[in-house]
This record gives structure tokens, sequence and C-alpha cells, in this order.
């Protein structure tokens, strides 16, 4: 298997043939051949966003991973050391008898190489009895679910948007003033100092709630759990986290904010509207970006944030000199694709290039706030739906926009 270096390296050469390829588009071109170029060039770029998937993916592993081994184990609990079912030492050890083990001995830290591989490889969904009769998720299992999330959408990511995260849904404010407006003024020498309130500071609040969801129950059969070659609890695990993760960033990106989470894109404000129903130009870009002010421009989480199609689109534009907008960046070196010097954030959740929509959005995504509440969590019932089974996902969280200044959209023209 291709490691991550050598997919950055291959990603790199698909975005060099690819500009190369749109280069050959002059104004002597002709229309067919200069379609199939556009498509041939589509192509290759489909090719390369694979390749960015994966390699996030295996980053994404990779980090998760480090965070496991970093655990300190003398910090976990003490717990009574109890006998877990024997093991036939003949016998290659299976997941039900690994899990049974670890719960035994008090966790993972507390038991031998061959019993973490077992689950480690099964990715087990259950770690210990609740009062409702059902299997609550282990801390492996909540980081492993964080990761289908982030894989489904960038809206739940922390290093990009401010995260909160909080174990109960209390309402949580958050303090805002808006200064801007305000200056000091000229004093004359001797003259008394204006007292009437008229400069006083002004400030505000925005409320961050716990909006709770879940997968619905998701049941299977004793004979299918028993019968078939998969793993039924990891694979309708992994299946519930990435719903969860839909969910997630569909609200934390259009979310209405009325009863509802606050989305991004919703509470944005307007910076720049294009001239077309269906288009962007390059100009419109450059005046989206200006539209936000510098102050905002220069935070370290300040992106550009479109979904594919539309990127698709963009990556097409030059500016007045014939240089492309978009550049691939350094994958060798990490550094990531941007426009005009901004990293470029590719949210699906948004919408594609039609009327009267907001199809981008720039500025600091610090500004946006992400609180989470608890862990994404996996409940598993054996009882209830005996001799089946049952799994249901379920999160809580809420999103808020703290100053609206920070991020602007681009819509397009309503016809």
């Amino acid at each position: 298997m291709a490691d991550i270096k050598e997919l950055r390296e291959k990603m790199a050469r698909i975005a060099t043939e690819a500009r190369a390829k749109l280069a050959e588009v002059t104004d002597a071109t002709p229309e067919a051949r200069a379609a199939e170029i556009e498509r041939e060039f589509d192509a290759m770029m489909a090719d390369h966003d694979k390749l960015s998937a994966r390699v996030e993916r295996m980053e994404k592993a990779e980090k998760a991973l480090r965070a496991g081994q970093e655990i300190d184990i003398e910090k976990r609990p003490t717990f009574e050391q109890r006998s877990a079912p024997a093991v036939d030492a003949g016998l290659v050890m299976d997941y039900r008898a690994a899990f049974a083990e670890m719960i035994a001995q008090g966790g993972d830290g507390y038991v031998d190489q061959e019993v973490r591989n077992v689950l480690r490889e099964h990715r087990a969904q259950t770690a210990g009895t609740n009062s409702a009769g059902g299997y609550t998720v282990p801390t492996e299992l909540a980081a492993f679910i964080e990761k289908s999330m982030i894989a489904t959408g960038p809206m739940y990511d922390s290093a990009l948007f401010t995260v909160i995260n909080s174990t109960d849904g209390r309402t949580f404010n958050i303090p805002t003033v808006d200064d801007t407006s305000v200056t000091a003024v000229a004093h004359t020498e001797g003259g008394a100092v204006t007292d009437d309130g008229g400069s006083d500071v002004t400030l505000g609040q925005k409320s961050l709630g716990a909006y709770a969801f879940d997968t619905e129950w998701v049941r299977w059969s004793a004979e299918l759990n028993a019968d078939s070659i998969l793993n039924m609890e990891s694979l309708l695990g992994e299946l519930l986290g990435e719903r969860l993760g839909r969910i997630a960033n569909s609200k934390l990106t259009t979310g209405s904010g009325s009863s509802d989470v606050e989305g991004i894109v919703t509470n944005s404000t307007a910076g720049k509207t294009a001239a077309a129903t269906a288009a962007v130009t390059a100009d419109e870009i450059i005046d989206l970006i200006h539209s936000v002010d510098p102050a905002y421009r220069n935070s370290p989480r300040t992106a550009i944030m479109m979904n594919d199609s539309t990127l698709a689109a963009v990556r097409k534009l030059k500016d007045g000199n014939g240089n492309y907008l978009w550049q691939m960046g350094n994958y060798q070196a990490g550094i990531p694709q941007n426009i005009l010097g901004y990293n470029v954030v590719v949210n699906q959740a948004m919408d594609s290039l039609a009327a009267a929509k907001k199809v981008m959005l720039f500025g600091d995504m610090s500004k946006f706030y992400v609180r989470k509440v608890g862990a994404p969590s996996l409940y598993v019932a054996r009882e209830r739906f005996a001799p089946d089974y049952g799994i249901l996902g379920y999160i809580r969280f809420d999103g808020v926009l703290t100053n609206t200044a920070a991020i602007k959209h681009l819509i397009t023209a309503a016809s």
C-alpha cells in the first residue's frame, strides 16, 4: 500500500499535468477541442481529489493512533480485578472473548497485546453495561466516530473552527462587543470632557444550546450476527458514525438557527453578489475577499469555503495576466491548495452554482463556534430486541457565528 508521501507526490504530478493540459486552451483553440481538454482536465482533477481524500483519511487515522498511544495508563482508575471467561490457548482469540477480557480487567490498559490487537481489528462497539440494558461507547469508539464525522465534512474540525466541549447541555453564553465604529475625539486644552454616555461600550451576547440528533434504532438478527463474515456491530457502528457526521456537517453549515442549530452560511453577511445565476468570475472572488476587513483576512484560520462542484468551476478561472487563481499547493510539504493565497475548504453541504445561492464563504473561520456536548455515542441493545440486536447513534451540538463581519458570502444573481 502506498504511503502518504507517495500519494502526495502522485497528487503533485497529476496537478502539474492537469495545469499543463488546461494551458493548451487558447483563444485560437477550436471549441470542440477546448471542451475535450476541459473534460480531460476534470477527469484528472477527479483522480487528484480521490487521492487527496485518501491522504486526509490516512493522516487522521495516524493522528488518532498517536493520540491513543499518548494516553497515560497510570492515570486510569483502579478496577477490581475479576476473572474473565477462560480462553483455550490453542484457539485464536475471537472478538467476544477479547472484549470480555478487557471488561473483566478494567480496560485495555490492563490486558496483553493480543487482546488489544483483536479489539483494534474488530473496532469494538461496546464497553460496559448501562442502566437501560444497552452498552455505551468507550473512549476508543468515540474517537472512531469523531474521525468518521470529520471525514464527512469540515464543520466538526477543531483545527478550523473554535470548538467548545462541555459535559452538559445547559445554555452557554458568549459575550460579544463591536466597538469598531467608535473613535476617540479631539481634546481641547482646559476644556471639559464630554460625559453624556454617548461613547459608552455596548456589549452583546451569543448563545449556544444543545440540539440532539439520533440515527433511530437499526436492528439486525441473531442469525445474521452469528453467520455473517463481517462483524455487524463494527460495520453498523461505522455507518451510523457517518450518519451523525452528515447531520452535524449539514446543520452547522445551513441550519436555520430558529429552534435549530445555527449554520455558518445562514448567518453570514453578504459580501458580493455575482452577475450570473450559475457562474462566478475571478473579479467577483477578489471582491468577496476584500469585503472582509483586513483584520480578519490576516487570521491563520482565514479560508475560502465552497462545495466541490463550485471549486471545479473556480479552478478554471484566471486573473487578468492569465494566471490561475487556484494553486495546487505543495503536497510534499503539507501545504494545502489555495486561491489567492487563502486555504480552500471543501464543504459538500454548501449549495452548488444556481440562481440566488450562497455558493462561497470567505473569512476568519475561528469566529464560528461549535459546541460539542459530550462525545458522539453509540448504544447497542441486546436484551431489548432479544434474540436480535439493535444499535443507535446519538449526538448533541450547536453552532453560532459570533461576529458576522468576520465571515461573508458570495451569492449568485437571482435571475
